[in-house]
């Protein structure tokens, strides 16, 4: 397992042809920028098939509930056997507000950070979050996948403003995730069990793979628990470090967040 924590520069977190990220201030030009990552994005795919992506990461964002600290963490697990390949994290500081619909513009500039210090680009990256499954079409995955040109989807815990049936009781049952403002009503993901007798989690594609894969790619990475394990070593490894950090035993910030 190699820990890039001290930062060595990748090619994951490179902008695709949109010619590279743009961080708004306010809230309209955060609405606008969705709207242009919207077009550019492509939630249909098909994208990688379970099998055919060899080293799959999960990012995911830790906030310290008393300062703007954040730490984003990025692990790369091998497809097959899910033993941790690399990882990476980077701390910073919020730039953005939280505003309902606009995470992503909280959890871009650190998660690409942390991509970036990945030895070598993963095959599919799995966001704990939205993809499709967004007001605007443009959630995290979604936007990660047109900014870095790597298939991306989104496993979010619950169904956010969107409607959904119970899925059926068994391992693999699925469920529409229907937006009811369109008519008429737009899927924009899947509500899937992972486990039997546990609630579902919320699937939605990204950028680059379309929904019946990122379902299969689920199933795949939940061989014991609800979450995915990208999901788990991503949200475990951003912890930890907050962690570590309110003990003293790290630094809370790189160089160009001081």
């Amino acid at each position: 397992m190699t820990d890039s924590t001290t930062g060595t520069t990748g090619t994951a977190g490179t902008a695709g042809t949109t010619g590279g990220p743009r961080w708004p201030v306010t809230e309209a030009e955060a609405v606008a920028e969705q709207e242009r990552i919207r077009a550019a994005a492509d939630p249909v795919g098909p994208g990688p098939a379970p099998g055919r992506a060899r080293r799959i990461a999960g990012v995911d964002v830790t906030y310290d509930e008393d300062s703007d600290l954040l730490v984003a963490a990025a692990v790369v697990l091998d497809a097959e056997s899910l033993e941790v390949l690399e990882e990476s994290v980077h701390t910073g500081r919020s730039r953005f507000p939280y505003i309902p619909g606009l995470l992503a513009f909280r959890e871009l500039p650190p998660v690409l950070a942390a991509l970036e210090k990945l030895g070598t680009s993963p095959d599919l990256v799995v966001c704990d979050g939205y993809g499709y499954a967004h007001p605007r079409r443009a959630g995290l995955a979604v936007h990660l996948g047109v900014l870095t040109g790597l298939p991306c989807f989104g496993v979010a815990k619950s169904p956010f403003v969107f409607d959904h049936t119970e899925p059926g009781p068994r391992r693999g049952d699925t469920s529409p995730l229907l937006d009811r403002s369109s008519t008429p009503a737009e899927t924009v993901g899947r509500a899937l069990r992972t486990r039997p007798g546990v609630r579902p989690v919320f699937v939605s594609a990204g950028h680059g793979i379309g929904l019946d894969h990122a379902c299969a790619h689920t199933l795949r990475l939940t061989p014991r628990y609800r979450l995915p394990e990208t999901t788990r070593g991503a949200d475990g490894l951003s912890r930890r470090v907050l962690r570590e950090i309110r003990q003293g035993l790290r630094e809370p910030y790189g160089a160009a967040e001081r």
